[in-house]
């Protein structure tokens, strides 16, 4: 289905496009990023989608966690519906609130930082696979990318809280770089795991490499690392119980305390892109991204293969994207010390041990994953 609107928009928009404005020396050019800037779009624009009706979500799960109702008023052209068109006027209300930039600030840094922490999130979705032949960049450091670029957000953290001239949003960019920097560590000796396991960078290589069934997917061989990299999601994205760089209560809001408007609503979106990233990637890596979980399995195996790969992978990442909602609703906020020493004298020491197991569980060709 997809396949086909793409070819319809390439054949009949962006041809006639090229050919009437342009001369023929520069129209192939122009239409190869006519169709890349398409691609771009067409995941750019379900991501943003996603992160606004995340924000809804979660209001409504933690509110049917504490029995409450959640957002139920806003909707659209008089109708209720839900309150599905709250996102839309929270949205509405940020953009037209004033940016005030403090006095004694950096203007040009305080202006930079929420561009620094959204834009990685963004750029890391160009070598996500959505299954086997649907991805805007299939480059074979995929892996390598995806570290990369989200170990770019600290810079936007770091920048914010210094460049905004006040205490508790240096003091609350002090404690995110420190708990970033410490779970980094333990998700990239996760990802290590990971690439001993299939070995590759590819992501779609990754996760051809777990075809079989449930039991062949990594979370079985690689599960503490597993539990590791997501834990260390939730802490990269300052989410709860590792948001001690908002700690209302200590530092009011932390490092964007001084921040307003669409600027705020900028560090808003790149915590909900991460955390939809956080998911996916650890759809993809541990649990079989887009194969069918009743793959390998007599009967079920036909009677689910009309299913679209696509919906598997979302299925699975609508489920950890839930979990980062169900953590907030119930573990209570962790101290800093408590914090760090999970990171750095937990964390670590398991995912280095486990990699020796990887490792040796690799060498072997222990079946079913590795032989």
């Amino acid at each position: 289905m997809l396949e086909i609107i793409y070819q319809f928009i390439s054949q009949n928009v962006l041809l006639p496009i090229t050919t009437l404005l342009l001369p023929v020396d520069y129209q192939a050019q122009a239409l190869t990023v006519l169709q890349t800037v398409v691609k771009i779009l067409s995941i750019l624009v379900p991501v943003l989608l996603t992160v606004a009706y995340f924000t809804y979500f979660e209001r409504k799960v933690i509110g049917f966690i504490q029995g409450r109702i959640g957002p139920n008023r806003v909707g659209f052209f008089g109708f209720s519906l839900w309150g599905l068109g709250q996102p839309i006027a929270d949205a509405v209300k940020l953009i037209v609130k004033e940016i005030i930039v403090p006095t004694g600030s950096n203007r040009a840094l305080f202006i930079m930082a929420p561009i620094l922490s959204l834009a990685p999130s963004l750029a890391a979705w160009a070598v996500i696979p959505f299954d086997d032949t649907k991805v805007l960049a299939n480059i074979n450091a995929g892996l390598l990318y995806v570290l990369a670029l989200t170990s770019l957000a600290v810079y936007g953290v770091i920048i914010a809280g210094w460049a905004s001239n006040s205490k508790y949003a240096f003091l609350g960019a002090m404690r995110s770089a420190a708990q970033i920097v410490a779970y980094e560590i333990a998700m990239g000796f996760a990802l290590v795991g990971v690439l001993v396991a299939a070995g590759s960078l590819n992501l779609g290589d990754i996760v051809n490499s777990q075809t079989g069934s449930v039991i062949h997917w990594f979370w079985l061989p690689l599960f503490p690392l597993f539990v590791i990299y997501f834990i260390s999601g939730l802490a990269e994205t300052n989410r709860a119980p590792f948001d001690v760089a908002e700690g209302e209560s200590e530092i009011v809001a932390g490092f964007h305390v001084e921040y307003g408007g669409m600027a705020f609503s900028v560090f808003f979106m790149a915590e909900y892109a991460n955390m939809i990233l956080i998911a996916v990637l650890s759809a993809l890596m541990f649990c079989g991204g887009w194969l069918s979980p009743f793959q390998g399995i007599p009967g079920l195996e036909d009677l689910f293969a009309w299913v679209p790969p696509m919906f598997w992978l979302l299925a699975k990442t609508s489920f950890f994207m839930f979990l980062f909602l169900w953590f907030r609703a119930t573990f209570p906020r962790y101290r800093y010390d408590q914090i760090m020493r999970l990171g750095w004298k937990v964390f670590i020491p398991i995912t280095i041990v486990w990699l020796v197991v990887v490792s040796a569980l690799v060498v072997t060709n222990t079946p079913p994953w590795f032989n």
